[in-house]
């Protein structure tokens, strides 16, 4: 039987990637600790579109 926790799945997606109007968008899957962080996760990924690291914050 699997432990009942905190840990949830999130989605991350690249904020500076709408702005340029390039089609297409880049996401991760995450998880987080939904006690320790309550508020909406923010990281800096790869984008391959753009072929740099951006922000992708947590999106419902």
């Amino acid at each position: 039987m699997a432990k009942k926790g905190n840990r949830v799945q999130v989605i991350l997606e690249c904020t500076e990637h709408k702005t340029t109007g390039l089609p297409g968008t880049s996401r991760y899957i995450s998880t987080k600790n939904k006690k320790n962080t309550p508020e909406r996760l923010e990281l800096k990924k790869y984008n391959p579109i753009m072929k740099k690291y951006t922000v992708h914050k947590e999106i419902k």
